[in-house]
């Protein structure tokens, strides 16, 4: 049996495992379109370095060398493919289960050397900076907020608390993972490295250090695209995410982001895992928007006689005018809430409305836990 078909077969026992509710394995497993479609956004090019700072199973790096590998992108030579087995990819995973499904699924592709040069450390990748640079990340870093430290008090009693990350290349110190994750990236990133990254609702509205961390990514790099992704295609309910797109730039006193534009794949749009799973020829519209091989040539499809267009820019003025710089910015009227004759399936609107509770239910335990 081929290692491709081998690796076919685990990356389909993986999805499996993350379809399993209760094995909590889907918290791990970033849906493949997805993946596809941020790879296709980037277009990675062959002899240059790509991260993921919590890589799960290792959905991204496949998904890359993929790219990388289809002849209709690259034809490589034997330097190009010998790089990019054993020096294209650099990862880090906290969990030591997930650790070890993710490096027999790189061996599997023919990524790293399992007794040799091994691609993927265990770990706290937000504890130090690392110290390589690289020209690509791509990472969906865990959902929930808080980072912790779980330990044994005097009692001999289970606690946690909050772990604030005071690292001197973080432009804040904040406890939320997220924010972390976003500076941690920016840091490995070279100076003319490019990041796709997922990331909840929360960092595109929250204050405070969620603030600080929106300005800087304006100021300091080219934050140029946000992906609003519709509810219902991941493994943990109740999340609404987005991806967001952002090139670093060399150090300049002048702002490097000039615009920012948004797909909104969310507002009427409606999947669940199972009878409506999101697939490629879904995020297609969004890929040749985005125009992987010349973002400066992009078209608006929202006008005011398009009101629903789900492509539209924004001004770096226009951002800095909201509350808080906020950048969750949508457009498109919800037509579940005006038009009662055309409602989702009842499958659809039952999952919709777990989300939410769920979502508020994260809501309250995240006060809780700062009220302790």
């Amino acid at each position: 049996m081929s290692s491709d078909v081998k690796g076919e077969i685990y990356e389909g026992l993986l999805q499996k495992n993350a379809e399993d509710v209760k094995s909590g394995a889907g918290q791990y497993f970033t849906p493949r379109p997805l993946i596809r479609a941020m790879v296709k956004c980037l277009r990675p090019e062959p002899l240059k370095t790509i991260a993921d700072p919590c890589c799960g199973s290792g959905g991204f790096f496949l998904a890359a060398q993929d790219f990388l590998a289809d002849p209709q992108n690259y034809t490589l030579d034997r330097e190009q493919k010998e790089f990019l087995k054993n020096e294209t990819f650099y990862g880090n995973e906290l969990v030591a289960n997930t650790f070890k499904l993710c490096l027999m699924n790189l061996y599997l592709h023919n990524i790293g050397d399992i007794y040799g040069n091994v691609p993927v450390a265990q770990g706290d990748s937000l504890l130090t900076d690392p110290g390589y640079r690289v020209d690509y990340v791509l990472t969906n870093p865990p959902f929930g907020k808080k980072s912790s430290l779980t330990f044994t008090n005097e009692e001999g009693e289970q606690e946690e608390e909050d772990l604030v990350y005071n690292r001197s290349d973080f432009w804040t110190t904040s406890s939320n993972k997220q924010l972390n994750f976003i500076q941690h990236i920016n840091t490995i990133l070279k100076a003319s490295g490019k990041a796709a990254v997922v990331v909840p609702d929360n960092v595109l509205f929250e204050g405070g250090a969620g603030e600080i961390v929106r300005k800087k990514l304006l100021e300091t790099t080219d934050l140029h695209t946000i992906l609003r992704l519709p509810t219902g295609i991941f493994y943990k309910p109740g999340v609404k995410a987005n991806v967001i797109f952002f090139d670093k730039r060399p150090a300049s006193a002048e702002r490097q982001t000039k615009e920012v534009w948004i797909y909104d794949l969310r507002t009427n749009m409606h999947f669940t895992l199972k009878q409506h799973p999101m697939d490629d020829a879904d995020l297609e519209d969004f890929v040749q928007c985005y125009n992987p091989l010349n973002r400066r040539e992009r078209k608006e499809t929202w006008s005011p006689e398009n009101p629903d267009g789900r492509w539209r820019k924004f001004s770096a003025e226009e951002i800095y005018a909201r509350d808080k710089t906020s950048l969750d910015i949508f457009w498109i009227k919800d037509k579940s809430l005006a038009d009662l004759d055309n409602l989702p399936d009842p499958e659809v609107l039952a999952d919709e409305i777990i989300e939410n509770l769920q979502s508020a239910l994260d809501s309250f335990q995240e006060l809780k836990s700062q009220l302790k």
